[in-house]
């Protein structure tokens, strides 16, 4: 137990976190079994031990950090080392990486059934399903999603002011007096290409190259996450691969799934399940009609998020589809967004029109769509700056 104290003293204290994430604000830290679910590269470590710096003296024993890469987990469970903990006069478990835990679920469970006065925090990956799939779990974990960085966030890091979130109703209704009050600081269109790029994954920050970490992350998401918490045999991987690159190479659109099943000899079901598995994984989205959902056909495929269109194939990166990647990824959060057919408008919570447009090229306004216009820092009625919806958290 000593040595895993030592460990979370050094980690608390040496942590660097210079955005404080809003899902910390969002949190009902009073649960007793929370779970912040995110995919790899977003920040969950760094999350967590934030929260312990922020709530914790660094020599509180009261709050401990673990990690279940740790080999000492392989031959001991959750359950028994939270109740030393526990018998200790510890009071919160953060937990990293609770899927590599062999019947982790189970253990959490009884966790809460033995010390229901225990707070235990811990993190997994995206592709998880906590309710659906472990049942046990029913009724006593509230579950969080920590996504990569927002535009504000990513401007608050490189610019040092601390410009606060606003509603999609907030921005729609009064976007014009909130760019009056961010224009005097900055810029927005200095950084929000950067953003497109390279912001959207904490691990910018670090002192190697952004693509190639992105591509290693990306290949940890499908090799680890994918197969070990799906529980997929390994020589599947290759055709989850092979998917993942044909559908980021044909752009978005409709996917083709008979050929897709036999470009990598399975069946369209599998085609579908894998395509699931990917979107679960934060690596792609699948865009619907209104009103229709998995596992019907979606009527377009797209990745999650700009950064990975330029880490897949930067030489074929349109800007236009790169700015509707955008749109997409930043809605996502908290909207449900759809587009019907081949018309290029989106539809964001059922009835809201929304087209994504150039602001230097000729277009014909309509009064009952929003036009989210890239290439200018200014909007008017209908018309709004794309980059503010980088506002939305």
């Amino acid at each position: 137990m000593e040595t895993f104290f030592r460990t979370h003293r050094y980690l608390v204290e040496h942590v660097n976190a210079p955005v404080r994430r809003t899902l910390m604000d969002e949190i009902d830290w009073s649960a007793p079994l929370i779970g912040i679910k995110g995919t790899r590269g977003v920040g969950k470590t760094t999350f967590l031990l934030q929260y312990a710096k922020e709530n914790f003296d660094i020599e509180d024993r009261q709050c401990l950090y673990v990690n279940m890469n740790n080999f000492y987990f392989q031959g001991r469970g959750i359950a028994d080392f939270a109740n030393e903990f526990y018998h200790t006069g510890g009071r919160v478990l953060l937990i990293d990486q609770v899927f590599k835990q062999p019947d982790w679920s189970k253990e959490l469970r009884r966790c809460h059934d033995e010390h229901p006065e225990l707070h235990i925090v811990f993190t997994g990956s995206s592709v998880m399903r906590l309710k659906d799939e472990n049942p046990e779990l029913n009724g006593i974990v509230q579950s969080y999603n920590l996504r990569g960085f927002s535009f504000r966030e990513f401007l608050n890091l490189l610019t040092g002011n601390n410009f606060q979130p606003y509603s999609l109703e907030e921005i729609l209704s009064n976007h014009e007096r909130i760019i009056k009050q961010i224009l005097p600081h900055v810029s927005p269109n200095r950084y929000f290409q950067d953003y497109i790029h390279h912001g959207f994954y904490p691990f910018f920050q670090e002192h190697r190259n952004y693509s190639e970490n992105l591509l290693k992350t990306m290949n940890m998401m499908t090799e680890v996450d994918i197969l070990l918490v799906k529980q997929i045999e390994l020589k599947y991987l290759t055709k989850i691969k092979k998917l993942f690159y044909q559908l980021a190479e044909e752009g978005p659109k409709a996917p083709n799934i008979s050929k897709l099943a036999a470009d990598i000899e399975t069946s369209r079901a599998t085609v579908m399940n894998y395509i699931k598995y990917l979107t679960d994984a934060r690596l792609l989205n699948m865009i619907y009609p209104v009103g229709k959902e998995f596992p019907k056909k979606p009527s377009k495929i797209m990745l999650h998020n700009s950064n990975l269109l330029y880490a897949i194939y930067p030489i074929r990166v349109s800007q236009q589809t790169a700015m509707e990647t955008f749109f997409v990824n930043a809605l996502w959060k908290d909207h449900k967004v759809n587009q019907q057919g081949h018309d290029q408008c989106f539809i964001v919570d059922g009835d809201q029109k929304f087209r994504i447009v150039d602001a230097t090229a000729k277009q014909r306004y309509q009064p009952d769509t929003i036009y989210a216009r890239y290439n200018t820092e200014i909007g008017k009625d209908n018309i709004i700056p794309l980059w503010l919806l980088g506002f939305l958290y």
